[in-house]
């Protein structure tokens, strides 16, 4: 196994250095031991580390000495003896201290982070990392710095903190850009592309991933790698849920030839996601039968990590099934593996599956995901809390620090200063409007109501004067003319003992002729008589000359029509005014604008409202591209007084129609006059 570890250092490049920083040993005796060549099995090398262990303890010079202890705890971290490593790193740690050999230094703090990374501990693998990308940086090693920053990277993602991730990540291209480190970019970029998929911002995701694709090709490495970024991909199109997509990427990595093969587990990942999708899209074909065969794989490989994922999903797709029955069986088992492997992400989400599954232990279910949940959140704001002292904790960051604070606060200063005073300036201003805006409409409501009332006013009077006169010629007629016409008819007949002919013939022909005047002044009576009976509407009279005053300067055919149900007199003065008003500009753009030659004019009743209603047979208008003018905006500020509604419908060509609905409030009646 060790040796299968050897011949793939490269692949654990991105995380531990590599022995390429600087010149072997010349020790012949420790450089054979070293050699995997002089091994048969691990245990063999194993012995023969410890005595290259031993040789370079009895190294006189210090410079060798260092270097050969780096060495030698690079190795053991790849055997994963954690006691030797650590004894190799500390000694290796301590002679590059006393050497002031900042190189081996920065190597060696980076040996040690990777170490406690793969061992779980994040904290002080990042601490060791800061350490080193501080001398990497003070020596200008722009190529190691990008890659330890890329690990710092890295370890703020497995904690989730993803937005520091990325901006370390982005930190690290700029290092390795300019150097055309292609391979870092491809796995910069692929970190990106995960970050931004766990912040859910999928499209910036899919775009880093295709960068990581665009950077891999510049490599020499296998499609392996690339299989892994398009199983990437699917995932983004998965979580978006775009399961059509999604299942046309997985398919992709399953269908390729020998995947199976050359990389077991990413086919078995691929599959179980495949399955995943094609459960989500609804099409359960197949779906149980692949999720068990990835099942099966993963636990023939021994990834319990990943095997945790899949038996979630396969109780999602029972649930789907309604089988809460076995939904709930692989749930438990999904839950058990993730307790065995640490996986607390996966252990969260399979207590909140199971206290839907099974409301009986819901209760419990509920706890222990809000008591883990809890202790996972304190241990991450910890861990965050514990980079951030890390990270900036050293003296030239104090300094950078106090004075960007100074600046900080500076320009804080300054902008709430001018914010204070913008926003007072602002206020004022706004103020000054809405009191001139108010005073406006106060002086317009009183101006109008005055003209309304004076309008009124004077065609009460003039009705009145009309009416009184009606009233004096019905009584001349009645009491007057038609009592003289009585008279002569009276005198006439007397005259009828007459005899002659023509006497008799004459007086008769008059009698009859003062018989038709008398009944047509009678007529004539009657009707001036109940005419000034009759109430006339001031309100609709005023409407009505208004028509006619436009009908008459604008030669448009105006047809007015009014609801007799109500008592438009009644109305309150306030909505005659404006509904006078609002006729009055409506009419107004038949004539400026419809280019119409013919208006209705309707006013109708509903309930409690009334609705005015003006139809035109203009040119029309798209009302898509129309702006409102000033008069429409009167129109509505007129109505939002009222609490009332209008809508317009037009068509080019084929006129427009307003419809105005107002609630209707009427004055108090006024006690009747006794007669």
């Amino acid at each position: 196994m060790i040796f299968l570890q050897l011949m793939h250092v490269s692949c654990r490049d991105a995380s531990f250095r590599s022995k390429d920083s600087g010149a072997l040993p010349s020790n012949d005796s420790i450089t054979h031991w070293l050699s995997q060549e002089n091994s048969n099995s691990d245990e063999e090398y194993r012995q023969n580390l410890s005595k290259a262990f031993d040789l370079a303890l009895q190294e006189k010079n210090d410079s060798l000495k260092s270097k050969h202890f780096s060495r030698i705890s690079y190795y053991y971290a790849l055997l994963g003896d954690s006691l030797q490593f650590r004894r190799s790193n500390n000694l290796a740690l301590s002679l590059s201290k006393k050497i002031r050999d900042s190189n081996a230094l920065a190597n060696n703090h980076w040996d040690l982070g990777s170490f406690l990374e793969d061992n779980g501990l994040q904290d002080s693998a990042y601490y060791h990392y800061v350490e080193a990308e501080k001398i990497f940086k003070s020596l200008k090693d722009n190529y190691s710095t990008g890659r330890v920053l890329y690990n710092l990277a890295r370890i703020q993602s497995n904690i989730k903190d993803y937005t520091a991730s990325e901006v370390t990540t982005i930190e690290a291209i700029e290092f390795f850009k300019p150097l055309d480190k292609y391979y870092q970019l491809y796995l910069c970029y692929n970190n990106l592309g995960s970050v931004t998929n766990a912040l859910k911002e999928y499209e910036k995701a899919l775009e880093y991933y295709e960068k990581a694709l665009f950077y891999l090709d510049k490599t020499d490495r296998s499609d392996q790698t690339r299989f892994n970024i398009i199983n990437n991909i699917g995932k983004v199109y998965l979580d978006k849920g775009e399961y059509n997509t999604a299942v046309e990427t997985f398919k992709k990595v399953i269908n390729t030839d020998n995947i199976y093969h050359f990389d077991t587990r990413l086919y078995a990942i691929a599959l179980s996601n495949y399955a995943n999708s094609k459960n989500k899209l609804g099409d359960t074909t197949e779906v149980l039968s692949t999720f068990k065969k990835a099942l099966r794989i993963k636990d023939s490989i021994h990834d319990p990590r990943s095997l945790a994922n899949t038996l979630f999903e396969i109780s999602n797709y029972y649930l789907s099934q309604k089988d809460t029955a076995m939904a709930l069986q692989y749930a438990l088992r999904s839950k058990m593996v993730s307790e065995q492997t640490g996986n607390n992400f996966r252990l969260l989400e399979s207590l909140e599956h199971m206290a839907r599954l099974d409301p009986i232990h819901a209760a419990r279910y509920t706890q222990e995901y809000i008591r883990l949940n809890d202790s996972l959140l304190r241990e991450e704001r910890t861990t965050r809390n514990k980079f951030t002292r890390i990270r900036f904790e050293t003296d030239e960051f104090i300094e950078q620090n106090e004075l960007l604070t100074r600046q900080r606060q500076l320009w804080i200063g300054i902008a709430i200063a001018l914010f204070v005073l913008a926003a007072f300036i602002l206020i004022t201003i706004d103020q000054r409007r809405k009191n001139q805006k108010l005073r406006f409409e106060q002086a317009q409501q009183k101006a109008n109501q005055e003209i309304f009332n004076l309008l009124l006013a004077q065609n009460k009077k003039v009705e009145e004067g009309k009416q009184l006169e009606k009233k004096r010629i019905s009584e001349e007629l009645h009491d007057g003319i038609l009592g003289q016409m009585l008279g002569i008819r009276l005198i006439l007949s007397g005259l009828n003992n007459k005899t002659d002919s023509d006497s008799v013939l004459k007086r008769s022909d008059l009698l009859k002729k003062l018989q038709g005047l008398e009944e047509e002044i009678r007529t004539i009576s009657h009707e001036l008589s109940r005419a000034s009976q009759e109430k006339i509407h001031n309100f609709i009279v005023s409407i009505e000359e208004l028509v006619k005053t436009i009908q008459d300067s604008s030669k448009i055919k105006c047809h007015f029509k009014y609801d007799n149900r109500i008592d438009w007199d009644q109305l309150k003065g306030d909505i005659k005014i404006n509904i006078y008003r609002i006729v009055q500009e409506s009419l107004q753009n038949c004539i400026k604008h419809a280019k119409a030659t013919k208006v209705d004019l309707l006013f109708e009743s509903e309930k409690e409202h009334v609705r005015i209603i003006v139809l035109d047979n203009g040119v029309g208008f798209d009302q898509k591209k129309g702006k409102r003018g000033i008069g429409l905006k009167n129109i509505n500020s007129r109505l939002e007084k009222l609490n009332g509604t209008y809508d317009i419908h037009s068509k080019i060509g084929q006129g427009t129609k307003v419809i105005v609905t107002i609630p209707c409030v009427m004055e108090e009646q006024a006690e009747p006059l006794s007669v």
